[in-house]
């Protein structure tokens, strides 16, 4: 497995092949981001993943300075898995200057659920994400595939919306979210719990089930009590400690409120302690 550090190293290095998959993560990886490599590797002639902790995407407020840089752990468990490259640029290599020109998402999309509560977080995802793009991709002769994880769901629609308007030839693939045996959604966040939040953590994903259930049970009267069953799922939670931002179920082709008869999704984002977990689940 080779390490770059430059775009012109990259390139470089993916000139001679023709179609690369991408895995663009922050690093910190775990079981997840694997099982991602191991779903690029069979897309293409070369499997490349990124580490790079994207400053446009955090709020002042949020865990840029601490979020864990754990880069040589990182390409230890990468090329464990057979990933052929290592795009891991510094913050001046990808910013050279002030990054003023953005990708900006549409608001119906980009500033609900998480956007709502993490104001300019999709166009810092949408910019980096386009700019890994051009770095990854500009050489490709052939099929160009990119991976993102499920779990962040409304991020992958926001990828998938910006990719076809933007008529990229770049084909963006699934990858399920990957679980803890408890059903916790693996995240480089889960490492900020301490042992009690850790055992705590999962009733997030219960609530969301049974959020979920109760929607389905709702049937043609779904638009109706959805508000009450909202309400209801988000006070059960914050009684056991927690600060819900949103659990909420929307409709999955466009995360709208949904009526009855569209296919559900189920999200919810809250935190616990010091850290904040999302999870979704269509149902």
């Amino acid at each position: 497995m080779k390490i770059v550090h430059t775009l012109e190293d990259l390139r470089a290095t993916l000139r001679p092949f023709n179609s690369p998959s991408l895995v663009p993560t922050m690093g910190n990886l775990h079981a997840g981001h694997l099982d991602l490599v191991r779903t690029a590797k069979p897309l293409g002639d070369v499997t490349v993943a990124s580490i790079f902790v994207n400053r446009l995407q955090f709020a002042p407020h949020e865990d840029f300075d601490t979020y864990p840089r754990t880069l040589q752990a990182d390409c230890d468990k990468l090329a464990a898995e057979g990933c052929d490259v290592v795009f891991a640029p510094s913050e001046k290599e990808m910013y050279p200057e002030p990054q003023n020109f953005k990708v900006q998402p549409p608001a119906d999309l980009a500033d609900i659920l998480e956007g709502h509560f993490r104001p300019g977080f999709f166009t810092g995802v949408c910019t980096v994400v386009m700019k890994l793009f051009q770095c990854a991709f500009s050489e490709a002769k052939g099929p160009r595939h990119a991976i993102f994880g499920q779990k962040d769901y409304q991020q992958q629609m926001v990828i998938r919306r910006m990719v076809r308007q933007f008529a990229l030839p770049i084909t963006i693939v699934s990858g399920d979210t990957q679980r803890a045996p408890d059903g916790l959604a693996l995240s480089s966040r889960n490492g900020y719990l301490s042992e009690s939040e850790r055992a705590e953590a999962v009733q997030l994903s219960l609530a969301l089930r049974s959020l979920g259930r109760d929607a389905l049970a709702a049937a043609d009267g779904l638009a109706r009590r959805l508000p009450a069953l909202e309400a209801r799922a988000m006070a059960d939670l914050a009684a056991r400690g927690w600060q819900p931002d949103y659990l909420t179920v929307r409709r999955r082709v466009d995360l709208q409120a949904p009526q009855a008869g569209d296919p559900l999704v189920v999200l919810g984002a809250a935190r616990l302690g010091t850290t904040r977990l999302i999870d979704n689940f269509e149902v």
